[in-house]
């Protein structure tokens, strides 16, 4: 074999070499690119997901209100059966034992008024009966609207917030509330029997000068749509990177360079009667 024939089989080799990829590239990309395709797929069923859950809970706020249910359902009571439920429920305030839980609403920033209500079965359940400023905290401002005697409520349904706030531990011994954790409640105020949720009462509980009624959220962020097509663009870019670096070189044109016989190196490179031209890669 002839030196040029030596020195251009070394340059493709070296070609070659470093057109292909090392392997736990190749690895690693085609791994990210499932794993993209998968996080577009995961948030398009998450959506489905959130569009039933929106319209479960649709269904229930609207509903007429129905009586709460039994005690002995109680244990079996959870955010995807019973929450945003529409119900009803009869007894007797127990003022003497509210709770503020810090709160900030349309209203401005206050306090939710969480009231025992007695029941006529022995049975205790939490009512947010509404929001109060902070002005007005103190019952003795508004005891013309804390009614006496037995009342109906209408509310929603919600299951109890253990522990706090966001960043915000509750702390009973202090009487500093940022969350309705019914057990914690019904414990620092001597409760029995209560029921493990706690009703946002309707604003048509309110009475007098007493918390406004009705001011629950019903609000699920629906932004599934928007990941799933960011995350497909992600993987079809890289697909279309990945295609560029490992293969590209498949579709590589070869170009054709025509050098003139009488050039300085042109000897040594002639090798018959056509020795003037030379192919290339692009």
């Amino acid at each position: 074999m002839s030196e040029l024939g030596t020195v251009t089989d070394m340059a493709s080799g070296a070609r070659g070499k470093a057109a292909r990829p090392a392997l736990w590239l190749t690895v690693l990309s085609l791994t990210a690119f499932v794993l993209l395709i998968a996080l577009g797929i995961w948030q398009i069923e998450r959506r489905a997901w959130k569009l039933a859950l929106i319209d479960r809970v649709e269904q229930r706020v609207h509903a007429p209100a129905q009586p709460i249910p039994s005690p002995a359902s109680w244990p079996a009571v959870s955010a995807a059966s019973d929450e945003y439920r529409h119900v009803s429920l009869k007894g007797r305030f127990l003022h003497d034992r509210e709770t503020l839980v810090q709160a900030v609403t349309e209203e401005g920033p206050g306090f939710w008024v969480l009231t025992p209500l007695q029941r006529d079965d022995g049975t205790q359940v939490l009512i947010n009966r509404g929001f109060v400023p902070s002005e007005r905290r103190d019952a003795s401002t508004r005891r013309d609207g804390n009614p006496d005697g037995r009342v109906e409520i209408a509310g929603l349904l919600r299951i109890t917030e253990p522990n706090g706030g966001f960043l915000r531990n509750n702390v009973p011994q202090h009487n500093r509330w940022y969350s309705r954790d019914v057990a914690a409640i019904a414990a620092a105020r001597g409760l029995h029997d209560v029921a493990p949720f706690f009703v946002d009462a309707d604003a048509g509980s309110q009475s007098g000068s007493g918390p406004i009624g009705g001011l629950t959220v019903v609000s699920f962020p629906n932004n599934h749509l928007i990941y799933a097509l960011t995350w497909f663009a992600l993987a079809f870019m890289l697909a279309g990177r990945i295609f560029v670096t490992f293969g590209g070189g498949l579709f590589r044109r070869k170009r054709f360079v025509h050098e003139q016989a009488g050039g300085s190196d042109a000897g040594a490179r002639r090798t018959g009667s056509d020795a003037g031209t030379i192919v290339e890669p692009t």
